[in-house]
């Protein structure tokens, strides 16, 4: 049986330590001999060997600890899309800031991530009002060929950026009444939900299902949901301006949200993607004045997670750019979004509606777009 190369390589050092000592053990003028030599290995074996067994366990299990995070690391950085292509992306719809707020710092998402390989243009409303938006006003069909014809004139704008359409439906509405519970909202049944993904399928759309909590809260609202949620197609928006408080009415003043409850949203986003293997989701939070998202520079992107920013303020061109460069630019958080209105745009001279061209003359470029 062969000897341990560790004790072959001890034996070795040994013979030359007895050597320098003139062939006599160390304090001792007795000669060395060879199994003095043995026995001298076998014991600084055993001594390194109950010194690794009382190696504190805190060390231990440090050295496991690196080891278990180095293989997390490993495992996602295969789940992260290609950064060197992302980060071009990103750098492109900073549209050449030089604040250096653009683009804004967040984490690489996963890969499938839509955002911001795709420019989303999205029809927005609900199926029960003709006043809530342009998904009430029109039958389907009607609905698509109009919708088709904002898309081509995106393409047309931004060649370099496919566009995928969505259906933005406002799940939960606020209210001008308080209602059984006296929250001040309506949630949409089943059957109008339904609808609204059956009209996104006519034209392999996304859906986004959209929150008004009134007197309720996210906390309550978001889960009502999960099962739309969990399908791969459909992404969450949450809307401020109709989360009340102090028992105000909905349309009485203008809501707010803070960046708690919009990080609740995103994590319990992260949590439906991560337990049914989904690509990343995409949050909508609109805003059209400062005070609607309170300390915006907390809310946190996730892997899993991409959070938009839309500027829904409607009026003329000139106020429209200036609203977005005082709510969105100035306050970064990871992906930006624009609406145009068909009817309120046109209230104020010059009675028009912003072209896609001077939609991307806006620093960051909007990369999601929503007609109501």
């Amino acid at each position: 049986m062969k000897a341990p190369k560790s004790l072959l390589i001890a034996s070795a050092l040994l013979a030359l330590l007895a050597a320098a000592c003139g062939g006599r053990a160390p304090g001792n003028d007795r000669p060395l001999s060879h199994r003095d030599s043995i026995r001298i290995v076998h014991k600084a074996h055993r001594d390194s060997v109950r010194a690794l067994r009382r190696m504190p366990e805190a060390y231990r299990d440090s050295l496991k600890a690196a080891r278990l995070e180095a293989e997390r690391r490993e495992a996602l950085r295969k789940r992260l899309v290609d950064t060197i292509e992302y980060r071009a992306l990103m750098d492109s719809l900073a549209n050449g800031d030089s604040s250096g707020r653009w683009p804004a710092r967040a984490p690489y998402p996963y890969r499938g991530a839509i955002l911001p390989y795709h420019r989303v243009v999205a029809y927005y409303g609900n199926l029960y009002s003709k006043q809530m938006g342009v998904l009430g006003e029109y039958p389907p069909d009607t609905l698509w060929m109009k919708l088709r014809r904002e898309m081509a004139a995106w393409r047309a704008a931004d060649p370099s950026t496919p566009v995928l359409p969505a259906i933005h439906y406002i799940v939960t509405t606020a209210q001008g009444w308080p209602g059984r519970d006296s929250l001040w909202r309506l949630r949409m049944p089943r059957k109008q939900i339904d609808s609204a993904i059956a009209i996104a399928a006519m034209g392999d759309a996304i859906v986004f299902l959209d929150i008004q909590v009134g007197l309720s809260n996210v906390q309550a609202e978001v889960p009502v949901i999960e099962e739309y949620l969990k399908l791969p197609h459909v992404h969450l928006a949450i809307d401020p301006e109709f989360m009340m408080h102090n028992g105000k009415r909905p349309g009485s003043v203008i809501g707010s949200m803070d960046a708690a409850q919009i990080n609740w949203c995103a994590k319990y986003l992260q949590r439906i993607v991560q337990e049914n293997n989904l690509p990343p989701k995409m949050l909508v939070i609109h805003r059209f004045t400062s005070a609607m998202v309170k300390n915006s520079s907390a809310i946190e992107p996730l892997p899993e997670v991409q959070i938009i920013m839309d500027m829904d303020g409607w009026g003329a061109p000139k106020l429209k750019k200036s609203t977005y460069n005082w709510c969105i630019y100035r306050e970064p958080v990871q992906f930006t979004g624009f609406k145009l209105f068909y009817k309120n745009d046109l209230k104020q001279e010059p009675h028009r509606m912003m072209t896609p061209s001077e939609v991307l003359q806006l620093q960051p470029k909007p990369i999601y777009i929503q007609y109501q």
